[in-house]
């Protein structure tokens, strides 16, 4: 097989975060979008961050900035948070996601 054919264009890709606690809190599941591939400096800047485990604060950034709406616009605008639980779960969402390189959709 050639590399050229495993090679293609990153595709929008929506997660879901439905888990009892946030559907409790929040009175539905929350729905982001993220591109199924990324560039790599984008790929290793976030295992390296995600492994060292010592610096959430950028690996929250970095993830935020992924973070999409259906249309493929950034969904989290300069100078808003989402609140922390919800954060917490988008990035393990994210991380695991884009980790797993067979992932085509996903649900947490």
């Amino acid at each position: 097989m050639k590399l050229s054919e495993l090679s293609t264009k990153p595709k929008l890709m929506k997660l879901t975060i439905d888990d009892e606690d946030i559907v409790k809190e929040y009175g539905e599941p929350i729905d982001f979008w993220v591109y199924d591939r990324q560039p790599m400096k984008t790929f290793m800047s976030m295992a390296t961050v995600a492994d060292g485990g010592e610096n959430v604060g950028e690996l929250a950034e970095l993830v935020c900035g992924l973070v999409l709406d259906e249309k493929g616009n950034p969904m989290i605008k300069e100078g808003e948070e989402p609140p922390a639980n919800v954060l917490m779960k988008v990035i393990t969402l994210v991380v695991g996601t884009l980790g797993n390189s067979n992932s085509q959709t996903s649900k947490s």
